[in-house]
C-alpha cells in the first residue's frame, strides 16, 4: 500500500506536503493597535455617556422626574393633615428648611430629595435634612392642584421670577442651576404634572404674591 500524509493525501515526489494558510502572519492585532482600539472606545462611551453628557442627562431627567413624583405625594399626605395647605416656614432661606417636615413622618426615603443628575451627597435614611443639601428649588406658598403654578424644580440660576426665554438653568454645566449639568432641568406643578425643559424656560414662571422661590444651599 502507498503510504499517506497526516492530510490524508498522497505524498508528492516522496516528500509530504505541508498545509499552509495563506497570510497567518499578518492575521490578528498587535498589542499597540489593541491598546488603540480599547482606548477610543473608552473615549468615545465617555462622550456619550459620560456625567456631562447629554445622553446620560437625558436618562437623569426623567429619573429625576420620578424623585419630584414621590415627593408630590408626600406633600398630599402632609396637605390632608393641615386642611389643604403644603410646608412653609416664613423665616426660611433654603428649600431644606421647608421640605424638611416631610421627613420621617411623610415619607423616610430622603434619596429622592438629591437629583440623580448631579453629585450631591446621600442623605441619611429617615433623618431630617435641615443642616444638609437637597437638590430642588421650592416654590413656597403654591396650593395644590393649581396646573399654572411651578411648585418644585431642579435647582435655578436664581430666586427672580422668569419670563419666558429667561434662563432658570445653567448653560455652561457650572452652578448654579446645573443639576442636569448644562442640559436644563425639570419643573413639577401644583397638579402634579412635569415639564423637562432646556436651560432657557419656554414659559413665564411669574412668582405671584404669597410665593417665594426658595433654592436648596449652594
Amino acid at each position: 500500500m502507498k503510504a499517506f500524509g497526516q492530510s490524508g493525501r498522497m505524498p508528492v515526489n516522496g516528500f509530504r506536503e505541508v498545509c499552509r494558510v495563506p497570510g497567518s502572519a499578518q492575521a490578528g492585532f498587535s498589542l499597540v493597535e489593541l491598546l488603540i482600539t480599547l482606548a477610543l472606545m473608552v473615549i468615545m462611551t465617555t462622550m456619550m455617556w459620560g456625567f456631562g453628557s447629554a445622553n446620560r442627562q437625558r436618562a437623569e431627567k426623567k429619573a429625576c422626574q420620578q424623585n419630584l413624583s414621590k415627593i408630590y405625594l408626600a406633600m398630599q399626605i402632609y396637605s390632608n393633615d393641615y386642611a389643604g395647605k403644603l410646608p412653609e416656614d416664613t423665616n426660611a432661606q433654603t428649600s431644606e428648611a421647608v421640605l424638611c417636615v416631610l421627613v420621617p413622618r411623610y415619607t423616610v426615603d430622603t434619596s429622592v430629595f438629591i437629583c440623580p443628575g448631579g453629585r450631591g451627597s446621600a442623605l441619611p435614611e429617615g433623618e431630617s435634612f435641615r443642616n444638609r443639601r437637597i437638590s430642588y428649588a421650592y416654590y413656597m406658598g403654591v396650593h395644590l392642584n393649581d396646573a399654572q403654578q411651578a411648585l418644585m424644580s431642579d435647582r435655578q440660576v436664581n430666586t427672580q421670577s422668569k419670563n419666558a426665554g429667561d434662563y432658570a438653568f445653567s448653560t455652561t454645566g457650572k452652578p448654579p442651576g446645573n443639576n442636569h449639568h448644562k442640559y436644563g432641568g425639570n419643573f413639577l406643578f401644583g397638579d402634579g404634572h412635569m415639564e423637562m425643559t432646556p436651560a432657557k424656560v419656554p414659559f413665564s414662571l411669574a412668582i405671584t404674591q404669597g410665593v417665594v422661590l426658595l433654592n436648596p444651599k449652594p
